[in-house]
């Protein structure tokens, strides 16, 4: 992925930071995402959200169902801001993908909503398992000592 100081287009709209705590995260596939030219205006002001989304496989193709992009007051033309928007991916990682939802019960979680460096607008989906509790507290531990290593490290060095 080209890093935003390498290039003015790419920029990221909106991440989902709860789903790597929620989620482990087996593989993630970069998908385009069908919007109507309102729609664009309003990521481009960044105001949308992909907390509470999700996506499905239904009738062969991938669907980001309750994601949020906020209405565009200056449009002739609105959208409907909670619309299920189609997800733009190639036949084969389609399969790919209902085959891991139908048969492994993993789920379709979004991680990233972004502009890539060619000013398009792309979405990153995580193929998912759902964590149980104390897989929870394990990901906190971690992050904890992690942080706590930062600091001794930082304080004596």
């Amino acid at each position: 992925m080209v890093k935003p100081k390498d290039n003015p287009n790419y920029k990221v709209v909106a991440e989902n930071r709860r789903a790597r705590y929620d989620y482990a995260i087996e593989s993630d596939v970069e998908c385009g995402i069908q919007l109507h030219g309102s729609e664009v205006k309003s990521l481009r002001t960044g105001q949308s959200n992909i907390a509470e989304s999700y996506a499905t496989v239904d009738d062969g193709e991938l669907w980001l169902v309750n994601s949020y992009i906020a209405p565009y007051d200056q449009a002739m033309f609105g959208h409907e801001a909670r619309r299920r928007r189609k997800l733009l991916v190639s036949k084969k990682e389609l399969s790919n993908l209902w085959a891991a939802t139908q048969r492994k019960g993993m789920t379709l979680v979004p991680l990233v909503l972004y502009f890539n460096h060619k000013g398009r607008a792309k979405i990153k989906i995580g193929l998912a398992k759902g964590k149980n509790v104390h897989d929870k507290r394990e990901t906190d531990a971690k992050r904890d000592w992690s942080r706590q290593k930062q600091r001794l490290l930082k304080d004596h060095g």
